[in-house]
């Protein structure tokens, strides 16, 4: 999270572009981009994904979570309310990998289970800004999303007993996030921050009641970091 927050803080710091929007009295570029009913654009950047685990009974080790960089791509929609709220069907793909490593296991082909997930999401949000400061216009967004994971491997006949890591492929949550709309000569450029949060269980278990895989495991559910580069 640290070294997430510190390289968006590079970034800006870096931009001339965006450094120069805080200028005492700027130009003011691109004025009327905020009066449209309808406007539209597209989102880079890049995720980590993590899980959070919930267990029957106690346990002395957790489940670890080896967590990498994915990325993140897709198309923005968004309809105007009033001067401070906007609604946004942001679609896109989505592509992480986690490691999980599961205690009690000598054998590391047992202990270790790789789970690649590319999801395509359908997020409906709500963007709640304050009033333009010149060229910059910080923003809360939040909202829901389903997805559809389409590594999930949930119809597979093997489990983890064959060394296959399933999960289901439909996949319900929220996120939360804040941002700036930095807006230049020719486009609106908005970083932002997300915080992802699934709510309905994602992992379908093996055929084994008792498996030392996923036996103690009552929920498992996905939360994750988003930074989205978004050009409008």
């Amino acid at each position: 999270m640290k070294n997430i927050i510190s390289l968006l803080g590079l970034l800006l710091l870096a931009c001339p572009v965006i450094h120069s929007q805080f200028n005492k009295d700027p130009i003011l570029n691109i004025q009327n981009e905020d009066k449209k009913f309808l406007n539209w654009g597209y989102y880079l950047g890049f995720n980590q994904y993590d899980f959070q685990f919930e267990y029957e009974t106690d346990v002395s080790q957790d489940i670890l979570v080896d967590k990498s960089f994915g990325f993140n791509v897709g198309l923005i929609g968004e309809m105007r309310i009033n001067d401070f709220v906007d609604v946004r069907f942001e679609p896109g793909l989505l592509y992480t990998q986690r490691i999980l490593g599961f205690p009690g296991f000598d054998n590391e082909a047992d202990a270790l289970r790789e789970v690649r997930s590319t999801y395509i999401r359908f997020p409906l949000l709500a963007k709640l800004s304050t009033k333009r400061f010149g060229n910059w216009k910080p923003f809360i967004i939040g909202g829901g999303y389903a997805a559809i994971n389409l590594g999930s491997n949930e119809d597979s006949l093997e489990d983890n007993s064959s060394g296959e890591f399933r999960m289901k492929k439909n996949v319900f949550g929220y996120e939360l996030g804040f941002g700036i709309d930095f807006y230049t000569e020719y486009f609106k450029f908005t970083p932002s921050i997300r915080g992802v949060f699934a709510l309905t269980d994602e992992l379908v278990r093996d055929a084994d009641p008792n498996s030392p895989w996923t036996g103690n495991i009552a929920a498992m559910r996905t939360r994750g970091i988003f930074i989205n580069f978004t050009f409008e």
